[in-house]
């Protein structure tokens, strides 16, 4: 049963990404300015291999070659052609690529990358199953014998200097007298070649810290990034302002000298352009996979506006300061001022990383959003292909509650995806004394509404939520803005901006509920028994809150476990729909209370005493979780795949190029993203993991000639 979780089907789900409209719609500037954001977000979405896993780029680099030598369908009829089935086609993947065109055309680089990958990439061996340090996972963030200790002193060498871990990798050495020695690598494009002066380069020297010796070097994925960086450079010509042009030319100093300050004021630049037509974001991002919880993986976009969809967005942020005070906690808990971010819902051209959110909040620099501001964004197309739901693929919900669920699940998808980062995100103030000693709280007066008392801690200069929660940051504030979209969803003003009234604000609701009720029991199958934590942020988010419902107790929500009509396990998940305000609302209130209070103190212990006992997945009952979630991975559906367009450059002008919903489609999607430096990135991607092969035990030791 354990095993199931880690394999997919053949027949997984595949979708298009449908940017069609959007992309008519645009002037051939902004189509020129589209394309080159989005060559420097594909580009630069390569990093995410070396960020996960040693072998990954091995695997990206084999199966370029292969389908660059044929299409997915040529290579079907050679492998049907040579005498497998086609049940042996989808299984046996040795066989296919040895005796593929590419394996011929160039044998011994074929045969060294499925010597390197093919074994990793099929096991099943606990620790190579999920990501995590040292022996409890696989992360390439971290040389693999690092520690969660080494993490931390880390973190804490990097709050020392200033330096924010975003950007970074670490990497341990062991000498002959078994001290440890670390290297703080930053992305750049620049190594270790003079340069102009940058807040960066006086930080590039050796260190002692604590009695550990320290080095923080760059030139982290630099070739990857120079690609990026020429990309901008184009772009910058097609820029629609100079608020679009300063911010990248913040974003080209960042990359090129791998300072986080120079992105952060790109950001700023960003904050300012407002209602673009082509909105984008590119940078070390979103740090969900980091073990420890610091690093951003390499994520770009680049969207259209959807200008019906983002008119109500607008409603909402004129609504937010209102809204805000119905938020359930003090006024001294949020900002001074509610800085009016853009608020908009984007067809998504290209979005590269290793998956496409429903909704961004960004930038997360929590100094920026405290003090500059933010935007949310809601994509509009990934909502259409990503959430819709077949009713027999419908699992552990009551046959009465299906259709309803069917019907409103997108309309109420919306509501909670625009409180979630509007009024999630953008709610709440951290106290922090800066460098100089002053607060930006009157310590005399703001008193903690849980204790009673005055404020007994803050953040000090140099601390960040992410740096200080650390494990925990990611997956705490996501828990915080899908309680705050449960909560404020039950305000009538919100369902009037989305179109919704009377027996259609109720069934809004209702699903809103039944939907996350249902996904924190979906969300067990992203736990690992036996490493006894999470892989994922919102489904541990989403857990939690079942968890909060369920202790308040009365009958709002129930899991049943029952038999199916196939014989084998199953569960049927029930919301006492009359109970949702009268037990529901108080039981939010108290928990979005309490998270919010030990965020804005900075109170890591109490928020982890308090995050970590709802995350607990144990199989007391009367829930019996980890039974339960047994039941979760034998009824489970594979997520389904998502195929993006391409753009391509014919003279002046940009094509976009549209791909079938099927797994071939996916392919050729992906063989067409780099038709002319396809072999050249794959020598890239090989050399850079090959050159930092001795950091991990075992995976990744080169074959020979690959180098």
């Amino acid at each position: 049963m354990a095993d199931t979780q880690y394999i997919l089907p053949n027949d997984i789900g595949v979708s298009s990404l449908d940017c069609r409209e959007a992309f008519r719609l645009l002037s051939p500037t902004e189509r020129l300015y589209a394309h080159h954001l989005s060559r420097a977000a594909w580009y630069g979405g390569l990093a995410v291999l070396l960020q996960t896993s040693p072998e990954a780029p091995y695997i990206y680099a084999l199966l370029s070659h292969l389908f660059r030598a044929q299409d997915p369908d040529q290579l079907r009829q050679h492998a049907l052609a040579e005498g497998l089935t086609e049940e042996e086609y989808q299984e046996k993947l040795e066989r296919v690529i040895l005796g593929s065109e590419a394996a011929q055309q160039h044998p011994e680089e074929v045969r060294g990358l499925w010597q390197t990958c093919g074994e990793l990439m099929f096991s099943l061996e606990p620790r190579l199953r999920h990501l995590g340090l040292g022996k409890e996972g696989i992360t390439t963030y971290f040389s693999g014998n690092c520690t969660m200790e080494d993490a931390k002193l880390a973190q804490d060498f990097l709050d020392s200097q200033n330096l924010s871990a975003y950007n970074t990798r670490l990497f341990k050495e062991v000498d002959g007298e078994g001290k440890p020695h670390y290297e703080v690598r930053l992305a750049s494009v620049l190594g270790s070649e003079p340069s102009l002066d940058s807040e960066v380069t006086s930080k590039l020297k050796s260190y002692k810290f604590r009695g550990s010796p320290f080095q923080v070097t760059r030139g982290d994925y630099a070739p990857i990034l120079q690609k990026v960086v020429e990309q901008l450079e184009k772009a910058k010509a097609y820029a629609a302002n100079s608020h679009q042009g300063q911010m990248l030319a913040q974003y080209i100093e960042s990359f090129t000298q791998g300072s986080i300050e120079a992105h952060k004021r790109g950001s700023r630049f960003w904050i300012q352009d407002k209602g673009p037509i082509v909105e984008s974001y590119i940078g070390f991002i979103e740090s969900y996979r980091d073990p420890f919880g610091s690093r951003g993986e390499f994520e770009g976009f680049v969207a259209v506006v959807n200008k019906a969809m983002s008119a109500k967005f607008e409603r909402l942020v004129a609504s937010a300061e209102q809204l805000l005070k119905e938020l359930p906690w003090p006024p001294t808990f949020e900002k001074d001022k509610f800085l009016t971010p853009d608020f908009t819902s984007l067809d998504v051209l290209t979005f590269a990383g290793s998956g496409i959110p429903a909704g961004i909040n960004i930038p997360n620099y929590d100094d920026l959003r405290q003090t500059e501001g933010f935007k949310n964004v809601s994509l509009g197309n990934v909502l259409a292909v990503a959430y819709a739901t077949q009713r027999e693929k419908l699992t552990f919900l009551e046959e009465d509650d299906k259709d309803l669920y069917i019907l409103w699940k997108g309309p109420s998808f919306d509501v909670q995806v625009g409180l979630h980062e509007l009024l999630g995100h953008g709610s709440g103030k951290l106290f922090v004394q800066d460098e100089k000693g002053s607060f930006n709280f009157d310590q005399e007066t703001v008193i903690n509404p849980e204790t009673g008392e005055q404020i007994q801690s803050w953040y000090l200069s140099g601390e960040t939520w992410d740096s200080k929660f650390s494990t925990i940051a990611s997956s705490y504030e996501e828990c915080r803005a899908e309680s705050v979209g449960l909560y404020l969803c039950l305000h009538p003003q919100v369902l009037e901006i989305f179109g919704f009234e009377g027996a259609d604000a109720e069934d809004v609701i209702y699903v809103n509920w039944l939907n996350m009720v249902r996904a924190g029991l979906l969300a067990l199958e992203f736990y690992t028994p036996e490493a006894s934590n999470w892989r994922q942020a919102h489904m541990q988010a989403r857990f939690v809150i079942l968890r909060v419902l369920l202790e308040a107790g009365e009958g709002l929500v129930t899991i049943t476990p029952i038999t199916g009509s196939d014989g084998r396990p199953d569960a049927r998940v029930r919301l006492d729909r009359s109970k949702i305000r009268s037990v529901g609302k108080p039981a939010l209130e108290r928990f979005l209370r309490r998270l919010q209070v030990l965020k804005s103190t900075g109170d890591v212990a109490g928020g982890r005493a308090l995050y970590e006992a709802y995350a607990a997945v144990t199989d007391a009952p009367p829930e019996c979780f980890l039974t339960l979630r047994d039941t979760v991975l034998l009824r489970k559906e594979s997520r389904k795949l998502i195929v993006q367009p391409n753009t391509r450059l014919e003279g002046s002008d940009v094509q976009l190029l549209e791909y079938e919903a099927s797994a071939a489609g996916l392919i050729r999607s992906f063989s067409e993203r780099f038709p002319e430096d396809g072999p050249e990135l794959e020598e890239i991607l090989t050399q850079l993991a090959t050159a930092d092969a001795r950091f991990w035990k075992g995976p990744s030791e080169a074959p020979s000639g690959q180098a």
